[in-house]
């Protein structure tokens, strides 16, 4: 029997078998402004000639999966002849799900799961779970751990002991990375060029220049001056998608300080919007919305728990999902939640290697478990017993 790992997020799916490597792929079909007719699938964005102006069709919204047309489409896609090639007769599958998910998410999933496509057993898991599993494999002296989660749609913040998760010190914060793009969209609309429809473009500038400020004021202060002292500016040039197909930054001493540039690219001065953007993550209410940020969360969490088992939390915070890639979120993430810890408790946070694929090898892990025949529910389970048995046995 061969295992297939999927970690379905809302913006990209982690997929790959068991005894091979992750793929990440785009979650979500593309329609772009020359090709209007033709709808592209996950991965043949790469085909798209002009990704300016793309229209992205998403199967999530708000975190949850809710258009199932365009979730089958990207699966038939990867479980079919130009990808994975699966033989479902002889597969299982490891599946992620949101925390919380909706009781009629999971019905329509197991359908599709076992009766369209007839995998042989499945595993619906958290994602959270499966990094909590690696995490553990990795560090066996360890009982708890606490895993901040940053993702497309949400953050969550979930404790597990032991690998089961304390669902009573479970917390959501509802800023992702589509909330940052968005914000970043429409403050350089804004500011300087209407970028509203470049989401993809802005995506794409996001991760090249956006970093966590270690002090919002000081760094603030820095974006305020002229010329060379100013160190926080910088120019991005933006793609044409004819000479310049990907965006970049400006090396420092080709920056124009005063003046247009000769040649003709089209250049983003970005400023305070560097570290303004991810910001939000730390304290979303500098754009109205009343939420607290990751590390008071974190420390949130932990106060809704035995006074006995904090220390444990505290000194195993593990970081996964894509905003931790911003430089700095590690640095800044312990520092705060240093600042909000009794002195007489440790406190350690690790980024992993890669935080995006930290829950796909935990599924990895998972598969070869020898309890993995106990955890799964199989096809035979499922005609017998329908949906109450995956109730039963998937702790969600």
């Amino acid at each position: 029997m061969t295992t297939l790992v999927l970690d379905n997020g809302a913006y990209n799916a982690k997929i790959g078998y068991s005894r091979e490597n992750v793929s990440v792929i785009p979650n979500c079909q593309f329609r772009s402004k020359t090709a209007r007719l033709k709808t592209f699938t996950a991965n043949q964005i790469d085909e798209i000639k002009d990704p300016s102006g793309l229209f992205y069709i998403l199967p999530f919204q708000k975190g949850y999966l809710v258009n199932w047309d365009v979730q089958r489409q990207v699966w038939d896609y990867l479980f079919g002849k130009e990808m994975y090639q699966v033989d479902f007769l002889d597969t299982n599958i490891i599946i992620t799900e949101p925390y919380f998910n909706f009781t009629s998410i999971q019905e329509s999933m197991n359908e599709i799961l076992f009766e369209e496509y007839q995998f042989q057993a499945v595993l619906r898991v958290n994602a959270g779970a499966l990094s909590a599993h690696r995490y553990f494999r990795d560090n066996p002296s360890e009982l708890c751990c606490i895993i901040v989660d940053s993702g497309y749609s949400f953050t969550h913040i979930v404790p597990y002991c032991r690998s089961k998760k304390k669902k009573e010190a479970i917390i959501r914060i509802n800023v992702g990375g589509k909330l940052l793009t968005n914000h970043l969209k429409e403050i350089i609309s804004y500011r300087q060029l209407h970028v509203m429809d470049e989401t993809h473009v802005i995506n794409q500038v996001k991760e090249d220049v956006c970093y966590v400020s270690q002090d919002f004021y000081r760094d603030m202060d820095i974006a305020k001056l002229k010329g060379e002292e100013n160190t926080v500016m910088i120019d991005y040039v933006l793609p044409d998608f004819s000479t310049i197909k990907k965006g970049f930054c400006k090396p420092r001493e080709e920056m124009v300080l005063s003046g247009k540039y000769k040649s003709g690219e089209q250049i983003l001065r970005l400023a305070n919007e560097r570290f303004a953007v991810p910001e939000i993550l730390f304290n979303p209410s500098d754009i109205g919305i009343q939420e607290m940020g990751i590390p008071e969360a974190i420390v949130c969490s932990i106060q809704n728990l035995p006074e006995e088992m904090q220390p444990h939390f505290f000194k195993n915070i593990v970081l996964t999902g894509g905003n931790s890639l911003f430089p700095g979120f590690r640095d800044r993430v312990y520092s705060e939640v240093r600042c909000l810890t009794p002195t007489d408790y440790d406190v350690s946070v690790v980024l992993p290697e890669n935080p995006i694929t930290y829950s796909w090898e935990g599924g990895k892990l998972i598969s070869e478990n020898d309890d993995f025949e106990d955890m799964v529910v199989t096809r035979e389970d499922y005609e017998e017993n329908g949906h109450s048995i995956c109730e039963e046995k998937f702790d969600i």
